[in-house]
């Protein structure tokens, strides 16, 4: 992530901010079952609109999904008559199903993810054997972006930001003044994400997060997960980039470089598998879409054996 790209991030938020840019409206929807912010965030003087980690209800004993989930976001669009641009990943998300091409199939919108999905494909194309067949290039989304690639929701500026360090692939959103960080921080309570999976690197992610932190004080910070710190009562999904810098337990100033690794190497060597890893990363790599169902017209998730 190049010098170049904070700068234009950070001239872009405090615009926002100063109220000489639009600024965005920010919807919040949770679920509760795997601990997921999903968002509508929309220009307010021209009702379009981008939808940010949708979930896709998903019970793993009986192998039903349900959405229950993305019927809300739908409710919400069309109650206040938007028009959805984009429907927008953070990353191959391992702890739930993205519900992207249904909620494309109801309100439009195209399907993007960052471009370094491929490296996440690479890699679990083969733990689940997926054969030549399957495309390890991100074609199965719409739209593929670049660090610091601008784009447009209505007359909103955004920009996406590449972040890599939970995975190889994450990406940032920053939309006016208002910043999506996927899984690279939780509320400042809580901290940060594990950066074991495959790809995975806290050196990256500690850097990654540092150059977030970089941006205004004043920026809205919107979380993937809330997982309620001990002690805290309520979910909560939205911090300040102020707030991160001065008070995150994990990366506030302060932290070296040095112990922040040290730190979640040793937390992440304690985590158990999240729940919902095998089925999630087999269709989040796919943009959401099932495995093509087999010759009764059913389609099966895998689970391999003694693999990871």
């Amino acid at each position: 992530m190049s010098d170049e790209v904070i700068a234009r991030a950070f001239e872009q938020a405090n615009l926002a901010i100063r109220g000489e840019a639009a600024r965005p409206v920010v919807k919040w929807f949770f679920d509760e079952d795997t601990f997921t912010a999903s968002y509508v965030v929309s220009d307010p003087s021209t009702s379009r609109a981008a939808i940010i980690d949708s979930v896709l209800n998903f019970d793993q004993a009986s192998g039903r999904s349900s959405k229950a989930s993305a019927d809300a976001i739908i409710a919400y669009v069309r109650d206040m008559g938007l028009t959805i641009d984009w429907i927008l990943e953070t990353h191959a998300h391992a702890d739930h199903l993205s519900a992207a091409p249904y909620l494309q199939e109801r309100l439009g919108g195209r399907i993007a993810i960052g471009s370094h999905i491929s490296a996440v494909q690479s890699v679990f194309a083969g733990v689940f054997n997926e054969g030549d067949a399957f495309p390890r290039d991100g074609s199965q989304f719409d739209h593929l972006f670049s660090d610091g690639e601008r784009f447009s929701i209505g007359s909103l500026t955004a920009m996406a930001i590449f972040v890599p360090g939970h995975t190889p692939a994450d990406m940032a959103f920053l939309v006016g003044d208002a910043l999506f960080v996927g899984d690279t921080m939780f509320m400042p309570d809580y901290g940060t994400a594990r950066a074991d999976f495959p790809g995975g690197d806290a050196v990256r992610l500690y850097r990654s997060i540092r150059r977030l932190m970089t941006l205004p004080d004043e920026t809205r910070v919107f979380l993937c997960h809330d997982y309620k710190a001990p002690g805290r009562e309520d979910f909560i999904v939205e911090t300040t980039i102020r707030d991160q810098r001065t008070s995150n337990i994990h990366v506030r100033e302060g932290v070296t470089e040095e112990a922040f690794v040290a730190m979640r190497r040793k937390r992440d060597a304690g985590l158990g598998m999240p729940r919902l890893l095998l089925p999630s990363i087999q269709v989040n790599i796919r943009a959401g879409r099932m495995p093509e169902p087999e010759s009764n017209g059913v389609s099966y998730l895998k689970l391999p054996v003694d693999r990871l």
